[in-house]
């Protein structure tokens, strides 16, 4: 594999606020995304802080107003850096400003997470050992052997197990199971690639992981899937951002755009 690093001036990343509280302890992060994710958040990373001494924990918030980014509270949760995004952007631009700092800041590698506390965190040690291992691209996967779902809406699980993964298994060249689960892990040499130039405003939605999963196995990084546990409440209101019909619609047109190519440099 033969790669050029993409020049960091090159690079489009939103605006964004830092509150580094911590100093870099671990050579891999993790990135919580979230935005007004309330009790679902603090419960989540109230798991996550026993792992504070492997991965550096951090916060990055698309913009919250639930009091969910207090500094204080945050830290007694192990958090070690809080990210808030103030330029435009959704997911994307999220998933931009915290692989961009992370960079700056000298990690080999990150992984990524929801905030809304679906994902059993202690999958997180399986993205180390991964790392570890020399891979780029890690998706967590409830379909492989060892992974887990519960309560997972129908709608969700016919769509990405008959159109979602197999779409991107076949646009990728590699055997996807779970494509739209948000637990997922990258390197350093694949964030900095010059060919997959990921720093680009045009990625600023849910495109931007599909995209990333599309591109890396055609680019010759090492891919691999591990088993990851996701559990829907059993009843109530499903924990998501996605509206039900055009949040859907949305997700398979940019998944198509994928697919054709669309979002490549």
């Amino acid at each position: 594999m033969s790669s050029k690093t993409y020049p960091r001036d090159e690079w489009q990343v939103p605006a964004y606020h830092c509150e580094e509280f911590v100093e870099r302890k671990s050579s891999y992060c993790i990135c919580v995304f979230a935005i007004n994710e309330g009790n679902k958040l603090i419960k989540q990373l109230g798991c996550m802080s026993e792992l504070a001494d492997r991965i550096d924990i951090v916060l990055a918030d698309g913009g919250s107003s639930d009091g969910t980014t207090d500094c204080e509270t945050l830290q007694g949760l192990g958090v070690n850096t809080l990210l808030v995004k103030e330029g435009p952007g959704k997911l994307g631009a999220q998933i931009r400003m915290a692989c961009a700092w992370a960079i700056d800041r000298g990690y080999q590698g990150v992984v990524v997470i929801d905030g809304n506390n679906k994902d059993d965190v202690s999958a997180i040690d399986r993205f180390i050992e991964a790392f570890d291992a020399g891979f780029d691209h890690i998706q967590g996967s409830r379909f492989v052997p060892g992974g887990k779902h519960e309560n997972t809406p129908l709608t969700r699980l016919f769509g990405v197990r008959i159109l979602h993964a197999p779409l991107l298994s076949i646009a990728s060249g590699f055997g996807y199971t779970d494509t739209t689960n948000g637990f997922r892990g990258y390197s350093r040499r694949l964030l900095t690639d010059n060919r997959l130039k990921l720093f680009r405003d045009i990625l600023s939605h849910y495109e931007t992981h599909y995209y990333i999963a599309c591109r890396a196995p055609r680019l010759g990084f090492r891919c691999t899937e591990v088993p990851v546990t996701r559990r829907y409440p059993a009843s109530g209101k499903v924990p998501t951002k996605i509206s039900p019909i055009r949040g859907n619609l949305q997700v398979l047109f940019r998944l198509i755009l994928t697919c054709l190519g669309r979002y490549n440099p």
